[in-house]
């Protein structure tokens, strides 16, 4: 599974979770419920997570006994540094690519 076969929730959580310290899942919900506007549900958030971490892109641990917190594991960090790469291609100042190659 590469960047671009996440859903658009796995994508923000890789985000969100790359400008925290180790944030906890009810930290996740409400940055992206403030950021989105959008009502995250555990249904929707923690099975995300999951994806996210058996994919590799992030790593878990425990707090406590009911608490885990998450971190961008390295290959989530080169995944969002090659989509980064790749949205800048296309937002440069001058653009530089021509589908008709021309």
């Amino acid at each position: 599974m590469d960047l671009f076969e996440l859903t658009g929730i796995q994508r923000d959580l890789l985000y969100v979770i790359a400008g925290f310290d180790k944030p906890s899942g009810q930290e996740l919900k409400s940055e992206l419920e403030d950021q989105t506007g959008d009502d995250i549900t555990h249904g929707r958030l923690y099975p995300n997570l999951d994806t996210l971490v058996n994919s590799g892109y992030v790593e878990k641990g425990e707090l406590d006994r009911r608490t885990n917190w998450y971190r961008l594991a390295e290959k989530g960090r080169q995944a969002l540094t090659s989509r980064h790469e790749w949205e800048d291609s296309y937002i440069a100042e001058e653009p530089t690519l021509n589908p008709r190659g021309q």
